[in-house]
């Protein structure tokens, strides 16, 4: 085991304790009982029910959205949201290269074709300086479209994603949608609780993406959400994502192909009572990231990841970034602190470097790829933050 090894094995103990820790585990300290066992003593644990109205208006309610959409999962709530945004077969759509496959997966579900962008070290999300100078020099506007240059395909909407809970740089990347005539699409599944200037993030696109997976800030086993404020889109979001059936006592009639996407009312019984304390939830893991902060300060090429100036970030996954000096150690600090006990992780692999898609279109990539070398994450569970010293 190297020194740095030894040197962040030691500082991690000193916040996550002797015992196995996971990298984030899910939290049941409020009403989740009840309310599952309400549910079940309904008999509505399926689609029906009134959990599920309960959740989307207290999602709604919580992130300023005017409307949620719950759905089974993140990435179905993706493939909604590039289908609202008009996304056709053949287009391209811009993704960043460091996200996890479901945003680039629900491209391709569209029959479309991820474009994959750099990311930047203050957000580690799309890097929207670098991104508009690629487009200006490799697109054109045709019939008021981005067109690629290169492929002959328009571009039809840009993905940015909050990475870790971190808000993008939201002002520069609606200022750049707007200029090249993109549709901008949320990627939120990781930023719920998340602020940029005090706007919740998934709310400034046309939709944007939650999801609640048992690994997220708050967790309903499996589900997603769509956070939509045109009243219109919403309705087409809930229509789509039930079957396309139309209203009827007991008529079986649908208009159009829909996706059987429903968020199951047992699930949504589980997220109102994670919605409810999700505030206490966030304060932990702002404390657990204070923790980390005095625990790393004197480890020599390791920096602890902060949220981007003007924003609040959930931490949904604390982060380290070695110093580029010592980033050829990152394998060894990864099987020191996992045989210590403390699951740590990588960042996820580059798609471009994934072998669904690496000859799909890509701009220069090192700020990611540098990126990639450099980034782990380490155990983020609530309970850290309240773990008495």
């Amino acid at each position: 085991m190297t020194r740095l090894a030894e040197t962040l094995v030691s500082a991690l103990r000193d916040v996550t304790g002797s015992a196995p820790v996971p990298l984030h585990a899910p939290e049941f300290k409020g009403q989740e009982w009840a309310y599952l066992k309400e549910c079940l003593d309904s008999t509505f644990v399926s689609s029906v029910g009134q959990f599920v109205d309960r959740f989307e208006d207290d999602l709604a309610v919580y992130t300023g959205a005017r409307h949620a959409v719950a759905v089974m999962n993140g990435t179905a709530a993706l493939h909604v949201a590039l289908l609202l945004a008009g996304v056709r077969p053949g287009d391209e759509v811009l993704v960043p290269a460091l996200t996890f496959i479901a945003t680039a997966n629900a491209v391709c579900y569209c029959n479309a074709v991820p474009h994959f962008v750099d990311s930047d070290s203050v957000s580690l999300g799309v890097n929207a300086e670098k991104l508009r100078a690629y487009l200006v020099s490799n697109t054109k506007t045709v019939n008021g479209q981005c067109v690629n240059r290169l492929s002959g395909r328009v571009i039809r909407a840009l993905v940015p994603m909050h990475t870790f809970g971190h808000p993008c740089d939201m002002d520069a990347l609606l200022s750049l949608a707007d200029d090249f005539g993109l549709m901008l699409v949320e990627d939120a599944a990781e930023s719920l609780g998340s602020l940029y200037h005090g706007r919740h993030t998934g709310t400034f696109g046309l939709v944007g993406t939650l999801s609640f997976n048992g690994n997220k800030t708050i967790t309903t086993g499996g589900g997603g959400a769509l956070l939509i404020n045109d009243p219109d889109l919403a309705r087409r979001a809930k229509h789509i994502t039930t079957t396309a059936r139309q209203p009827h006592g007991w008529e079986f009639s649908h208009d159009e192909v829909g996706f059987n996407y429903r968020m199951p009312n047992i699930n949504a019984a589980l997220g109102c009572a994670q919605l409810e304390r999700l505030p206490v939830m966030l304060a932990d893991k702002r404390n657990l990231f204070l923790r980390y902060q005095k625990a790393l300060q004197g480890v020599p090429g390791i920096r602890l990841f902060s949220e981007p100036d003007g924003c609040q970030s959930n931490y949904w996954l604390q982060t380290i970034l070695i110093d580029s000096e010592y980033a050829a150690e990152r394998d060894e600090l990864l099987d020191a602190t996992n045989k210590a006990g403390i699951m740590t992780r990588p960042v996820w692999r580059l798609m471009h470097r994934l072998s669904p898609f690496t000859a799909f279109p890509r701009m220069d990539l090192s700020g990611a790829e540098d990126l990639e070398r450099r980034v782990i994450n380490i155990p983020s569970s609530p309970v850290l933050g309240w773990r008495s010293e």
